[in-house]
Formats: structure tokens, sequence, C-alpha cells
């Protein structure tokens, strides 16, 4: 009898348990590359145009500091990224540079003249140095250059952190770190921050056609579109 009743609650716990895990596994805060951002697996673009930021912070160095650190990581996601230099000299002389005018107007004429399939968009929200690193707060999004469409929508709350670390617990050890913070803040260049958001927010992004997951990635776990995070 006693073994009938054992057995009996082992198998209730088990099943328990199989019921448990599979709850989690159909959380539905768990989101796909492919659940998130569908329409970039519909219309599978290869060539990208990057519009100048719109900047909407008094950091007037903000903007150039996200355009020219944008190609890197776009085209490691395996895109091809017409260069921004390149674009930038000729958008200025067509009276093109504020993507402001281009937001939610046909993007054809993009497509004729630089033969993109998408054009990506940012705006700045925030752009503040706060303690040893930088407060920021972007989106970026990437419309379709035939249907217009949104096909990529993107926003990250950023701290950017450029302290330093030695790992050390002794007074001496955190004095050296503060110093150590506050020379490093001083001397790194903004574009270092610049780099690491843009990397960040692009992490998620479908892989493109020169990626060696490109096709393959739909089913990859990914953060919310929207965001809050520290990155070190």
């Amino acid at each position: 009898m006693k073994r009938t009743i054992i057995l009996t609650l082992i198998l209730a716990v088990a099943s328990s348990c199989g019921i448990t895990s599979g709850l989690s596994d159909s959380d539905s805060s768990v989101h796909t590359r492919g659940e998130l951002y569908s329409k970039m697996y519909e219309e599978r673009p290869v060539v990208l145009l990057v519009m100048p930021p719109i900047n909407n912070t008094t950091n007037v160095e903000a903007k150039d500091l996200l355009f020219t650190s944008i190609l890197p990581p776009l085209a490691e996601a395996g895109y091809y990224v017409i260069s921004p230099y390149l674009s930038m000299e000729i958008m200025k002389a067509e009276s093109a540079y504020d993507a402001e005018l281009f937001v939610d107007r046909p993007l054809d004429v993009f497509k004729r003249y630089f033969g993109c399939d998408a054009v990506v968009f940012s705006e700045i929200n925030k752009w503040t140095k706060v303690g040893f690193g930088i407060e920021a707060d972007i989106r970026y999004f990437i419309r379709s250059a035939q249907t217009g469409e949104i096909i990529f929508d993107r926003a990250c709350d950023l701290y950017l952190d450029l302290s330093f670390n030695s790992n050390s617990n002794t007074a001496l050890g955190a004095l050296i770190d503060l110093t150590a913070s506050a020379i490093s803040t001083a001397a790194t260049d903004h574009i270092v921050a610049a780099r690491a958001a843009n990397s960040y927010i692009f992490k998620d992004i479908p892989r493109g056609k020169y990626n060696a997951d490109y096709d393959k990635d739909a089913d990859f776990r990914a953060d919310d579109q929207n965001i809050t995070a520290t990155i070190k």
C-alpha cells in the first residue's frame, strides 16, 4: 500500500513538473526574430541606405557620431551598406540631407538613385554624459524602399558605461578605479559609445544575404523591441 501511495506521489510530481516546464517554454514574453521582424524575412533586403540621424538633442555631435559608426554592425549582420560618407555627400548636393523630410514620404527616389532595397532611419532622443558614462535614447527603424513599410523598428534606452574596473575590493583599489574612470572618460571619444550603442541595437536584426545565418535565424531568441539596458 505504501509503495502504491509513493508511486502515485512521484507520478504526480513528475506530471506537475512537466506542466510547469511547458508553461515556461510558451511564455509570451519570449520572442523570436521571426515574430518581431517578420517583414524583414518577407522583404529580404540586401542593399541598405543609411539616412543621417534625426537629432532631437542639444548635443550637435551626436548626429555624426551615430552616422559614422553604423556601417560595421549592419555589414557584419550580412547587408551591403552603401557607404555613409559617399551617400552623405550625394544627399547634401541634392538637398536631401535632412532625414526628417523623408520619414513619411515615398522612398522610390532612393531606390532609383542608389539601388537600395531599404532605408535606415534613426532618431536620437538623448545623448548626455552622466557620471562615467553616457545616457542614450535611440530609435532605429528601417523602411522598405519599395513599399514604404517599416520592416524593422527598435528603440533602446541605454547607459553606456565607460568606467574602469580593476576588480579590486580594497579602498586603494576603489580610489584607483575612480581616478582611472575619470581619466578614461575624459580621454575616451564619444565614438566608442556610439559604436557600442549601434552594435547593441542591431544585435537582433535578422541576418542578411552575406551572413552565414541568412534564412536560418527566424527562430533565434530576440530581446524586446523597446529595451532599457546598461552596456559596459
